[in-house]
């Protein structure tokens, strides 16, 4: 698969608790050389971000980030203050324990709620597939089609494990055709990363692509 075509799959991330501006801006100038998706960064950052690049990145930023439980309310509030500040793209993270409730109305619900917020501008699910059953994933493909977002997404990375050639697979294989997938967490080579496109992936979240093909340009490659 093309290199290129991979870097425009994928959402340049840095969400790790101790960024700092000087990091945001280097992810920012890889994405605008690489030519990447968006950046997808903390929603502290979205609006010095955006005025540094302009029209010349998407910006996505994290809601409900990273454990998923923060009241419907709270999310839609952290949403329209994202877009406010230039956010382009919102990944959210659903609530867990409602799943594990078996409350998926109420998840339905929540979602809904944030596309709503979201307007025109993409909003991608993160499901937390390393919590869920295979029934459980399979009925948050059933969810989020319903629901009018835009992604599915698997992980947030920050839980025990991040994206599974398999989880996708199975989305491929569940969700509508109205919603994309959006792989994250641990993607760590040029080959991963291009077997979960060829398994429905249009979306990759990772921090370490554009590490790896700076490394071979260095070395001439």
């Amino acid at each position: 698969m093309d290199i290129q075509k991979i870097l425009s799959a994928v959402d340049h991330t840095l969400l790790k608790q101790d960024s700092t501006w000087e990091q945001i801006q280097q992810i920012c100038d890889d994405a605008m050389q690489y030519h990447t998706a968006s950046v997808c960064i903390p929603a502290s950052y979205v609006k010095r971000a955006k005025d540094y690049m302009g029209d010349r990145m998407a910006v996505c930023t994290v809601i409900g980030f990273p454990n998923g439980y923060s009241t419907t309310a709270a999310k839609v509030f952290e949403t329209k203050d994202a877009l406010a500040n230039g956010a382009d793209e919102i990944d959210m993270v659903i609530n867990i324990g409602w799943v594990k409730d078996g409350r998926y109305e109420d998840v339905l619900s929540e979602i809904r709620q944030m596309k709503a917020a979201c307007g025109d501008h993409i909003l991608k699910v993160i499901i937390e597939t390393c919590l869920l059953t295979e029934e459980e994933k399979i009925k948050m493909c059933e969810v989020v089609t319903e629901s009018g977002a835009d992604f599915i997404k698997t992980s947030t990375g920050f839980s025990t494990a991040g994206a599974t050639f398999e989880d996708v697979a199975l989305f491929q294989k569940h969700v509508g055709k109205n919603v994309r997938i959006k792989a994250a967490g641990g993607i760590s080579s040029l080959e991963d990363a291009e077997k979960f496109m060829q398994l429905g992936a249009q979306r990759l979240g990772t921090s370490r692509i554009i590490k790896i093909i700076k490394q071979e340009e260095a070395h001439g490659y």
